[in-house]
């Protein structure tokens, strides 16, 4: 069994910066992907940035390019979200994910395991 337990968020003013980490138990951390996901009242859950199993390649959707950096450290076992310049929009709750698969994906039905969450509130 996976334990993922990410930690992190909280309440921070637009264009300040947050760091989001993400431990993750019970298997070979190194062999997998990962995803950072979030969800807003009211909307779907999306991906906001994967990274492959060796932290080489990494993918983020359009509107935190530029903004967020996905890495892991694999002997910690540990994946982190940097967000920097954060907006209002950027309000959600954020998970973690564990894909058994080495390469990257953005869709949530390809991750197995999940987080309970954490909240992050940006105010304008």
């Amino acid at each position: 069994q996976v334990q993922v337990a990410e930690s992190g968020g909280g309440l921070v003013q637009a264009g300040d910066s947050l760091k989001l980490s993400c431990v993750v138990s019970g298997r070979t951390f190194s062999s997998y992907a990962l995803g950072w996901f979030r969800q807003a009242p009211g909307k779907e859950r999306e991906c906001v940035a994967a990274i492959n199993w060796s932290g080489g390649n990494t993918n983020y959707t359009a509107s935190v390019r530029g903004r967020f950096t996905i890495y892991r450290d694999n002997a910690k076992t540990t994946l982190y979200l940097q967000m920097d310049n954060l907006k209002p929009e950027d309000t959600a709750v954020y998970f973690c994910a564990v894909r058994l698969n080495p390469a990257l994906k953005m869709d949530a039905d390809k991750y197995s395991y999940w987080g309970q969450g954490t909240q992050v509130d940006v105010s304008a």
